[in-house]
C-alpha cells in the first residue's frame, strides 16, 4: 500500500452531538450510525475536495493503481472512530483504512469512510459514508449517507428500513425482462474481464444495466425500488454491512458471503457474490447469473 504524502487532517476534538444514547437495542444502535453519518458528512464537506487538486499529494493506491484512497477517507474514518470511543467505549471497531481495533465485543462496527472513492476523486456525486453495528457476523443496524444529496438511508433488523424517514419497499417486479439490473466491477483488470462477460452474457435478457460505483447506494437503490436487483462480486465486508440491511429489510431477498468474507454454503454465484433482489424475480435472475458464469467470476 502506497502511503498518503501528506499530514492526514484530523477530526474536530469536541464532538458535535453528545453521547446520550446509553441502549443498546437495534433502534439505539440505528440512531447511533445515523448521527455517526451525519456528522462525518459534515465534517467531509469541511475538508479539501480532491477534485479541486488534481495531482495533489492527497491520494494514494492501495491494492492496484486504480484502486484510491484519499486524505478525506483517513479522517472521516478516524473521526468515527473517536465518536464511537465516546459513544461505545470498548466496542471493536472495523474500518477499510484502518484495520480492526483489538479486544472482543458483543457489538462489532463496521466503518466505511467512503464509498465509492474513486467517483468523490474525480467529483462526481455517487459517493457514500456507511456504518453498521454487527453482534454474531450478522448486521443489526446500519446507515448509509449520501454527502452530495444529503440523503440518510437507514435501518434495524426488524424494523425496516427509511430513507430520510420515509419507509422503503423494494419494487414490485415480476419479468426478468423488464428489470433493472445493477452491478459493479473489480479493481483488478483480469476479474473486471470476467464481470464484463458474465454481465454482457445477462443483458439481452433483462431490461438494462446501472453501473454507479458505489456498492452501498446500489443497495439502497434496490431497497428504493430504483433498480430491481444488484449483484456484485469482490466486495469487502464494510461495503455491505449497512446497505445489505437497508435492502434487506426494505424486503428484498439478499445474499452476502457472510461474516469477514466467509464462504456460505455453495449455491453457485460465486463464493464472494453479494446479491440482492426484488423476491419475485429472485430465483430466475440468480439462475441467469448462475448459467453465464456467476461462479467463476
Amino acid at each position: 500500500m502506497v502511503t498518503v504524502n501528506e499530514a492526514r487532517p484530523t477530526a474536530p476534538t469536541t464532538p458535535a452531538h453528545p453521547a446520550v444514547l446509553a441502549g443498546d437495542e437495534p433502534a439505539d444502535l440505528r440512531r447511533i450510525a445515523e448521527d455517526l453519518v451525519t456528522e462525518a458528512a459534515e465534517h467531509l464537506a469541511s475538508l479539501p475536495r480532491p477534485w479541486d487538486e488534481r495531482g495533489g499529494t492527497g491520494v494514494a493506491t492501495k491494492s492496484t493503481p486504480t484502486d484510491v484512497v484519499t486524505a478525506s477517507d483517513h479522517a472521516v474514518e478516524v473521526l468515527i472512530r473517536e465518536r464511537l470511543g465516546v459513544l461505545r467505549p470498548g466496542d471493536v471497531v472495523v474500518g477499510e483504512e484502518h484495520g480492526s481495533t483489538a479486544g472482543e465485543s458483543r457489538t462489532v462496527w463496521l466503518v466505511d469512510p467512503i464509498d465509492g472513492t474513486v467517483n468523490f476523486l474525480y467529483g462526481m456525486p455517487w459517493y457514500a459514508i456507511s456504518v453498521a453495528a454487527v453482534r454474531d457476523g450478522v448486521s443489526v443496524a446500519g446507515a448509509v449517507m449520501e454527502p452530495a444529496s444529503g440523503r440518510l438511508w437507514s435501518a434495524a433488523a426488524g424494523a425496516g428500513a427509511t430513507c430520510d424517514g420515509r419507509p422503503l419497499r423494494v419494487s414490485g417486479a415480476t419479468d426478468v425482462s423488464l428489470s433493472l439490473l445493477g452491478t459493479g466491477f473489480s479493481y483488478r483488470a483480469e476479474r473486471r474481464e470476467r464481470q464484463v462477460r458474465m454481465i454482457g452474457a445477462m443483458l439481452p435478457h433483462v431490461r438494462d444495466v446501472r453501473r454507479a460505483g458505489v456498492a452501498s447506494l446500489d443497495l439502497c437503490a434496490v431497497a428504493a425500488g430504483w433498480v430491481d436487483a444488484y449483484l456484485e462480486h469482490g466486495l469487502n465486508w464494510w461495503d455491505w454491512a449497512a446497505a445489505a440491511l437497508i435492502a434487506q429489510e426494505a424486503g428484498a431477498l439478499v445474499r452476502t458471503p457472510g461474516p469477514t468474507g466467509s464462504v456460505p454454503p455453495d449455491d453457485g454465484l460465486g463464493a464472494d457474490a453479494v446479491f440482492a433482489a426484488t423476491p419475485a424475480i429472485a430465483d430466475e435472475l440468480a439462475a441467469l447469473a448462475r448459467e453465464h458464469g456467476a461462479a467463476e467470476v
